[in-house]
């Protein structure tokens, strides 16, 4: 069970990656499961890098998403990584496998939030994520039309792991805001 650096998944990731909201996404995801991972006592190295590895392929399988996480998983084996745990993660936050493990089940209900705080931040009069506070990110929540693209379902299947929803919000907030200069 192999582990790689953030500096070598980044590396990866630039390599596979052309977008740069792209990037800035998977960034996002690899933090917010580092903050949940300290939250829980898990490995914190090991959900991060799995945060930021989980749409590896994503440009590959736009249009083929029903192999969408399999390449990211056929990647990485390639790249010499041997990691079942990263893999399963992969391949859960896409619906390629049952939500077992607390890393599989935080990847997937991390994957939409990055967007969903990004889009927060952009409708906030500062257009930061340094000013938003949680009744802010609440009152959108309830906003079915506000970033409509991210799944309110998935955000609130956290609570499967027993952190309450706007905790678990908060908790992504202040992740992405320690790597502010990065996305």
């Amino acid at each position: 069970m192999n582990i790689i650096t953030r500096k070598e998944a980044i590396e990866w990731i630039e390599e596979y990656v052309s977008k740069p909201n792209l990037v800035k996404h998977m960034l996002a995801t690899g933090v917010c499961m580092k903050y949940l991972a300290k939250k829980l006592k898990e490995d914190e190295n090991l959900w991060e890098i799995a945060g930021i590895l989980h749409d590896i392929d994503y440009e590959k399988t736009v249009e083929i998403p029903e192999k969408h996480g399999l390449i990211s998983v056929q990647i990485l084996k390639e790249k010499g990584l041997e990691n079942e745990e990263i893999f399963d993660a992969i391949l859960s936050h896409c619906g390629k496998k049952n939500r077992e493990k607390n890393i599989e089940k935080a990847i997937y209900a991390v994957d939409p939030t990055t967007g969903f705080l990004i889009a927060c931040a952009l409708m906030h009069p500062s257009k930061s994520l340094d000013n938003l506070n949680i009744e802010f990110i609440m009152k959108r929540f309830k906003e079915k039309r506000f970033a409509a693209g991210a799944s309110r379902e998935q955000m609130k299947s956290i609570e499967e792991l027993g952190i309450p929803l706007a905790e678990f919000l908060l908790t992504c907030l202040e992740a992405m805001k320690s790597i502010k200069e990065e996305l």
